[in-house]
């Protein structure tokens, strides 16, 4: 693993940013900095979100487009997430009109976007995620948003940071 000595505040604030939209949580992670490793760095950054408020869960999923749909930005968090929807199922029409109409409901019921780690799973594992979520109390559900807001963040600081990521981005 590269150290993580040679990361550039900026650069580090970028990558938080486009990891999780949760000021707090940037804070104090880039406060820990500098880190010795990518692995110290991950372990920061999953214990900083561990404890994120009703009120850091909405500032994040403000950021967050809805399963299903194509995020039309072109910032690093926008590209993020196009790979991670990414699936071999991606393009079956009864599941995107299945998920649009789950969306729906989640939004409905839960008064946010439903959010899922989208990276590794197929449309079909997500819209079966979303039916069972929807069973869900509340406090249950908020409970899932929180680890996967927690598992996207350390999923997209890898990737940013990693061994394979390029050393520098442009400012």
């Amino acid at each position: 693993m590269p150290t993580m000595m040679d990361v550039s505040p900026p650069r580090l604030r970028r990558a938080l940013a486009a990891s999780l939209a949760v000021r707090r949580w940037a804070d104090d992670v880039a406060g820990a900095a500098p880190f010795a490793s990518l692995d110290e760095l991950l372990a920061v950054a999953a214990e900083a979100a561990t404890t994120l408020t009703p009120a850091e869960v909405d500032e994040a999923l403000a950021a967050h487009p809805r399963i299903g749909e194509r995020p039309a930005g072109a910032s690093t968090a926008h590209e993020l997430s196009r790979r991670e929807q990414a699936s071999a199922d991606a393009d079956d029409a009864g599941l995107a009109d299945a998920i649009a109409a789950g969306n729906a409901a989640y939004e409905a019921r839960f008064g946010r976007v439903f959010l899922i780690r989208a990276a590794g799973r197929t449309r079909a594992e997500i819209l079966a995620e979303l039916r069972r979520r929807l069973t869900l109390d509340d406090a249950a559900e908020l409970a899932i948003v929180g680890e996967q807001l927690r598992e996207i963040a350390l999923l997209r600081l890898g990737a940013q940071l990693g061994e394979s990521a390029p050393s520098e981005e442009p400012a």
